[in-house]
């Protein structure tokens, strides 16, 4: 009698998470459908409002709070698909965006951000309870934001477990307080805000929660004469993203392995691309240099961006920092999280339009090839006029110190194991062999350099992402008899036990030129051991942080493929003095 009570409330908590009533079943060829109904390029581009995160006072630049909130409302993705119940960040519910306000701020200059969470009581996406998640006592949609990127005290980096609800009914177990402090004590560059909730993650930034977040050092950039201004200095956010016939976002209510987890599924593929929130948008360009800051804030897709007039790409940042010089480049990979800062001179067009392509397998690099749909990103149309064009694409930009493995004072192993059900599906993924729950194991000091060995036993490229850190992929080394590894790594998650020197002598691949400089997400190749050089302090003057570090609740690393980071793809991370 017992058991058949249990077994009845799990069932019922269950059909709250995935909705009361059962929805009518969404395959994917009316998904499909939907998305190619969908006229591509007739959605002009967006520019997301700014937020300024400082004022000027008698000719200098002040700190100031700002409240941002979360907020349901309906935004429009394309002409011809219905309004779509989103989430989104704004300083109130008409201004808010999907993607949220740009936030812009100063090297040096603090800014607070008081985040309110004004999201409804229950979800407008189906959720599993049977994954670790936050599951607030007397309901509400769970919240918290982190600054991807910042460099922050603990207590501002929106920990998973430091979630509210509306009103801070309900707070996690490691919630800290309702402003976060961002000091933006570090060099110049692109960051994103997003939603961080301990098993929610992939469904708050799969309803909208995500925003562009810049540090700027004028002091810095100006020499570079990069193209600068809003009409020319441009975000772009992909998120792909799939719709119902009527509107609504699409997330499965099924998962993989439904007796072990019901809702949840190893990756989110959406059969629509959207930037800055518009399906396939376009843009109307001048035969002269932009720059396009480009976030990938999809849940899992990768993307492999071109230009299908054959224009370079010259690649100027990557993630939160300058390369020593500009890169070109036909193409870039961009994973999940990842950002790249680009210059695109239609000046050299020879065509009048040119489509943003992609070319990446989902899941990467050895899934399905991308399609019609999947395959285009935007287009730009480029005017027949060359007007004066004062920016330049610098011969050099910003020498941050090399990675130099011979500085580290710790070298670890880092191995990420995927776990598959009889049926052959995913069922979750740990690093090093551990739950997101398991007592912390890396333990770096603040100030140091540490070598990151980090091992994929898995067939998917996984973008790692070490919060408060900066980090560099210095080599990617093959693993040979790799079943044999698997195994013994498996049994004894022990990288010196099993031989792993021994292991990792097959072929060598080559980091890409765009991606050597100081990151915050680094690709890990299936198969393949990436030695990745990981810093603890300030990259541009050497400093260690100017905050206590070492303070709780401490930080993550983790996968930023969502639906793995969801499912256990993360770890704890404490400073120690």
């Amino acid at each position: 009698m017992r058991s058949t009570l249990l077994l009845s409330i799990f069932y019922l908590i269950i059909g709250l998470a995935v909705g009361t009533r059962p929805p009518p079943p969404i395959t994917e060829q009316i998904l499909r459908n939907v998305a190619g109904s969908l006229q591509m390029y007739i959605e002009p581009l967006p520019q997301m409002p700014k937020l300024y995160g400082y004022s000027i006072v008698n000719g200098w630049p002040k700190s100031v709070t700002l409240i941002i909130g979360m907020f349901e409302k309906k935004w429009k993705f394309h002409r011809d698909l219905p309004p779509t119940t989103v989430f989104a960040f704004g300083t109130c519910p008409d201004t808010a965006t999907f993607p949220g306000p740009t936030i812009e701020a100063l090297q040096g200059v603090p800014l607070h951000v008081t985040w309110q969470n004004h999201l409804p009581h229950s979800h407008i996406l189906p959720w599993d309870p049977t994954i670790p998640v936050a599951n607030p006592k007397h309901g509400g949609v769970p919240a918290v934001v982190h600054l991807h990127g910042g460099v922050h005290e603990p207590q501002s980096d929106g920990s998973a477990l430091a979630w509210f609800t509306a009103g801070y009914l309900d707070t996690g177990p490691k919630w800290t307080q309702p402003t976060y402090t961002y000091p933006n004590v570090q060099h110049p560059g692109n960051l994103w805000y997003h939603d961080h909730t301990n098993g929610l993650t992939r469904a708050n930034l799969l309803a909208g929660l995500i925003g562009a977040y810049v540090i700027r050092n004028p002091h810095v950039e100006v020499p570079f004469g990069l193209p600068s201004g809003d009409a020319f200095d441009r975000h772009l956010i992909l998120a792909d993203r799939s719709f119902a016939t009527d509107g609504s976002l699409y997330m499965n209510n099924t998962g993989d392995n439904p007796s072990i987890h019901p809702q949840w599924q190893p990756e989110y593929f959406g059969e629509a691309i959207t930037v800055n929130g518009k399906v396939w948008p376009f843009l109307a360009v001048q035969r002269r240099k932009y720059r396009f800051r480009i976030i990938n804030a999809s849940n899992a897709r990768y993307f492999k961006l071109a230009l299908s007039n054959g224009l370079m790409f010259y690649v100027v940042g990557s993630d939160s920092s300058y390369l020593p010089k500009p890169v070109a480049s036909p193409t870039i990979v961009v994973s999940p999280s990842e950002t790249f800062d680009v210059v695109i001179d239609f000046s050299k067009s020879t065509t009048s339009t040119a489509e943003l392509t992609n070319s990446a397998s989902y899941p990467y690099p050895n899934g399905t090839a991308a399609g019609q749909l999947n395959g285009k990103v935007m287009r730009f149309v480029i005017s027949a006029d060359t007007p004066t064009d004062d920016s330049r694409i610098p011969s050099s930009l910003v020498n941050y110190p090399a990675a130099n493995e011979g500085e580290a004072t710790v070298r670890r192993y880092i191995t990420m194991y995927e776990y598959q059900s009889s049926t052959g599906k995913p069922t979750h993924f740990y690093i090093n062999g551990k739950s997101f729950e398991d007592p912390v194991t890396e333990m770096p000091r603040p100030g140091s350099t540490e070598v990151w060995e980090v091992i994929n036993l898995t067939g998917d490229n996984h973008p790692l992402h070490v919060h408060l850190a900066t980090s560099q992929a210095v080599r990617v080394t093959e693993l040979v008899d790799l079943t044999t590894f698997g195994n013994c790594m498996t049994a004894n998650n022990d990288a010196v036990k099993c031989n792993v020197s021994g292991h990792a002598v097959g072929k060598k691949l080559p980091v890409p030129e765009y991606e050597k400089t100081w990151k915050n997400v680094v690709k890990i190749e299936p198969g393949y051991v990436t030695t990745v050089v990981v810093k603890f302090r300030l990259i541009d003057t050497n400093a260690s942080y100017p905050f206590d570090a070492t303070a709780e609740p401490g930080y993550v690393y983790h996968c930023h493929i969502l639906d793995h980071e969801d499912n256990e793809m993360s770890r704890p991370m404490a400073l120690v003095l």
